[in-house]
């Protein structure tokens, strides 16, 4: 989201700020989610190859953002009018804290225990920084188990790296229900005001664009975050209602080429603002972007609604979370078989212009693009399965008794 953003699927029916019944599911926009999850997959992963090179990949960093959008969008859709009585804020905060925090305690524990093995075995030390420094350290650890990552607190992307916007994003939640909570149906002022001002600050501060994380990477969520919330509180039930005539009606030309353009532009965009200060534009774009797949209405909105994609969906916390440590996983096995078979798997490679370690070009970088892609959705279905699942309906059903 994110699930956060990215990161926290949407209820089945929800009562929006309006009083009305809003609709089903937004099946595409979660599809939309599993392919930005498997975006991010990509731009991480050190290839040599035209892929990882090229200028849509080298910048997909930007579709972080489309989680915070959606993130706002979603959370504003589903509690924008449930939100009015203490009781209802610790609920609100206690599903929020289950539907993130298990899977990132899960991953911090495996990190770190990556860490102790490395420590334990010398053979795994490599040619990195010693055990438990750099980024792996135990100040940082603390920090990653208090949500701390991401809200200025590092100096430094540390642990599991992603998770920085998942940092963000769990303040969002939490500063979203303490203004719905204060200002009830004025708090749409406050998000008008976060929308304004976050990028004004960014354009004023960053130095990296919109490329912030663990220094001001709550701004880059909150701005996202506050378009999303935005445009559930003005247009939710407009869309909902638009999506059941749409539902209806055989007509799907015009929808299909405005689909297809925003996907050009998507694309275009991303692969000409990542090194830029027009990267700060991308919650704006991703926003126009929701707004459109939100109503389902082409033949490219039918296509993300096949199983594999909807898969892909919900599958896109856990893709997010555990992408890092499959690659990292599969550049220590790559390097091992390399040097028992006396094949050059991974080595030295310039990555957008910066040295790193990685798969090399041609066909050896493109099959491990393949591998990782496979391996991360396999390993996604397991932590979806027997960690995210079990765990949003304990916090679920933990959050009724309150």
């Amino acid at each position: 989201m994110t699930q956060t953003a990215f990161l926290g699927p949407s209820d089945a029916v929800v009562s929006t700020h309006t009083g009305t019944i809003a609709g089903e599911r937004f099946q595409v926009l979660d599809s939309w989610r599993g392919i930005c999850a498997l975006l991010v997959a990509l731009f991480h992963f050190p290839t040599a190859s035209t892929i990882s090179q090229s200028g849509f990949i080298g910048s997909s960093y930007l579709v972080v953002d489309f989680f915070f959008v959606l993130s706002g969008f979603v959370i504003a859709g589903n509690y924008a009018n449930r939100l009015s009585q203490p009781a209802q804020v610790a609920r609100f905060a206690l599903v929020r804290f289950g539907r993130i925090y298990p899977l990132h305690l899960l991953m911090l524990a495996v990190f770190a225990g990556f860490e102790l093995l490395r420590l334990l075995l010398p053979a795994l030390h490599g040619t990195g920084a010693a055990p438990y420094t750099e980024g792996f350290d135990l100040k940082s650890l603390l920090a990653n188990l208090l949500l701390l990552q991401g809200v200025g607190f590092e100096d430094r992307l540390t642990w599991n790296a992603p998770s920085w916007s998942i940092s963000a994003e769990f303040f969002a939640y939490l500063l979203f229900a303490g203004v719905v909570f204060v200002a009830g149906a004025r708090a749409w002022v406050w998000f008008v005001a976060a929308a304004v001002t976050a990028p004004l600050f960014l354009l004023g501060f960053s130095t990296h664009h919109m490329d912030v994380s663990y220094n001001f990477g709550f701004i880059r969520c909150l701005y996202g975050f506050s378009l999303g919330a935005l445009l559930a509180w003005f247009q939710h039930d407009s869309i909902a209602g638009a999506r059941q005539f749409l539902a209806r009606s055989s007509r799907r030309m015009n929808w299909t080429l405005a689909e297809i353009v925003m996907v050009a532009v998507i694309v275009v965009f991303v692969s000409l603002a990542g090194d830029n200060d027009f990267g700060i534009a991308a919650p704006l774009v991703f926003a126009l972007a929701l707004f459109l797949f939100a109503h389902e209405g082409g033949w490219i909105s039918a296509m993300l609604r096949v199983p594999f994609m909807l898969t892909l969906g919900a599958l896109s916390y856990s893709i997010y979370m555990v992408h890092l440590f499959v690659q990292a996983r599969m550049i220590n096995l790559a390097g091992l078989v390399g040097r028992k078979l006396d094949l050059d798997l991974v080595g030295d490679i310039v990555l957008r212009g910066q040295p790193a370690t990685g798969f090399g070009a041609g066909w050896a970088g493109t099959v491990a693009i393949v591998i990782m892609l496979a391996a991360t959705i396999a390993v996604s279905w397991i932590t979806w399965r027997f960690v995210e699942t079990p765990a949003m309906a304990w916090f679920r059903h933990e959050s009724k008794r309150l």
